[in-house]
């Protein structure tokens, strides 16, 4: 494991990473989801792509990669774009899980990988919408400090610096951006995902142009059950939009 100092808006993040198979030439670049790190990406991935450096990273405020001020997924996008700027050469596939999802995409890499992507908006439940509305009655009447009496389970050990740059983030609306993207994207969705339903995936194959779209049995996690697939697939639809002979050097995987 090693880290970077990157500076961004007069301050400086220290953003961990760690690099797998550095003899390589080609990269590809793994972003996590919201609430994880870049050991779950590395265990998925770690003994795929094994002709491609892996370089796995915790994002600002995840893992062992420091915050210091609520931060918007812009911000994501510029602080770990300084950190790409910070290597020898840019990653030929980046590869976001949910909110790293959002993340690649503001990259704009030649290759984009999405994984249950963030970005579109659902309809939250009724009594989700109720305590968001008497949090913000509360807060503004300067209740706010009482935020964890209405944060659900997943989110009610965190900092106020992470709650609040989760309020920036979470109902950002991309179909714009995903309809701007316009490299390779390959898509692949949970069946049964329901942080990010699979008629999102749907939607946002719909919006990029050049995309496929591959959903798979498993929730938001899926991937941690087919990582060879999405390997087969990510360098066989790389190499037939390039017109690249297949350099992978594990074989193909059927779906399960």
């Amino acid at each position: 494991m090693a880290s970077k100092t990157i500076k961004y808006s007069s301050k400086k993040y220290l953003i961990s990473y760690e690099m797998l198979n550095p003899e390589n030439e080609k990269i590809i670049l793994f972003l996590h989801g919201w609430g994880a790190s870049k050991e779950i990406m590395k265990k998925a991935f770690k003994d795929t792509f094994c002709d491609y450096k892996h370089i796995y990273v915790d994002m600002p405020g995840f893992g062992n990669s420091n915050i210091f001020s609520p931060l918007k997924t812009s911000d994501y996008s510029n602080i770990i774009r300084e950190f790409i700027n910070s290597l020898p050469q840019k990653p030929d596939i980046i590869l976001g899980h949910s909110f790293g999802g959002k993340v690649a995409t503001l990259l704009n890499p030649k290759n984009l990988v999405l994984l249950s992507s963030a970005g579109i908006i659902s309809k939250k439940p009724f009594l989700v919408r109720v305590k968001i509305r008497i949090f913000k009655i509360l807060k503004f009447f300067g209740f706010g400090r009482f935020y964890r009496v209405f944060a659900t389970k997943d989110i009610s050990g965190m900092s106020v610096v992470m709650y609040e740059t989760l309020k920036n983030v979470v109902d950002e609306d991309f179909s714009r951006k995903f309809k701007k993207f316009s490299n390779k994207a390959v898509i692949f969705w949970g069946e049964n995902d329901k942080a990010t339903p699979l008629k999102n995936g749907e939607f946002i194959h719909s919006m990029i142009k050049d995309s496929s779209f591959y959903p798979l049995s498993g929730d938001h996690f899926f991937f941690l059950l087919h990582s060879k697939f999405i390997q087969d697939r990510v360098i066989s639809d790389i190499n037939s939009s390039s017109n690249i002979e297949d350099e992978s050097c594990i074989e193909v995987v059927n779906k399960q």
